[in-house]
């Protein structure tokens, strides 16, 4: 099986994933202009891996999509790309809460029986979060689902949880004084291929019905003149 796997919730990410491993990766390490760097990240990913002209089913059997939570204008970026190149090639599209991704990736790193919060930077001085336990060695449980708020709502979430925090690198300057006491874990860089691990997990276990694209933005665009489209 190969996997593409897209994330552009935070910085734009893409993977290629063969029988379960991942084989390359692409990044451009920034929060900002995706929709300028994801086609020639993808280009490269692809083209490293042999893979060019028109994408068909011998190519790739699957598109993997991070659905957010995210602002609206980067996150939208990876998910019509996805589904244009999924369309494009006739072959299947399944999107995974980003969240989901880092937790599964933090998770990794610690004991089997450890609960995490996965925070990230929505802005705003604020923070999008989520609370997660492992479910198995490939997929995770949602404790609480994701959510936007203030810093100190989460601080407040992370002391009654006794749950260690998962990032994905370094808090946002507005974050550092609140969570300064809080154990974390930071999944640096943000390895995108990890949703190819939970995807095949829960096919394997029937639960197609929970990869869908809906995209999570929790909150009114970042943009204005513009409303959110159903993807």
């Amino acid at each position: 099986m190969t996997d593409l796997c897209i994330d552009t919730s935070g910085a734009t990410t893409i993977a290629l994933v063969r029988e379960g491993e991942p084989t390359l990766y692409a990044s451009n390490d920034s929060a900002r202009h995706h929709a300028e760097s994801i086609a020639p990240l993808i280009h490269q990913v692809l083209a490293e891996a042999g893979i060019e002209g028109p994408l068909n089913s011998d190519d790739i059997d699957a598109v993997i999509v991070g659905t957010g939570p995210a602002p609206f204008t980067g996150l939208r970026a990876g998910l019509v790309s996805a589904r244009t190149i999924a369309r494009a090639a006739g072959i299947p599209l399944y999107g995974v809460c980003s969240l989901d991704m880092i937790a599964r990736a933090g998770l990794d790193l610690l004991p089997p029986d450890q609960r995490v919060i996965v925070a990230t930077d929505a802005r705003r001085h604020e923070m999008y979060w989520a609370q997660y336990e492992a479910q198995g060695p490939d997929d995770v449980a949602t404790i609480t689902e994701p959510t936007v708020g203030p810093v100190r709502t989460l601080a407040n979430e992370l002391q009654a949880s006794a749950s260690m925090l998962v990032t994905t690198g370094t808090l946002p300057s507005f974050a550092e004084e609140a969570l300064s006491a809080v154990q974390t874990v930071p999944v640096t860089p943000f390895d995108v291929s990890v949703a190819s691990r939970i995807v095949r997990s829960r096919l394997e276990r029937g639960l197609e019905d929970t990869l869908d694209t809906q995209p999570l933005y929790l909150r009114r665009p970042d943009i204005h003149g513009q409303r959110p489209e159903r993807m």
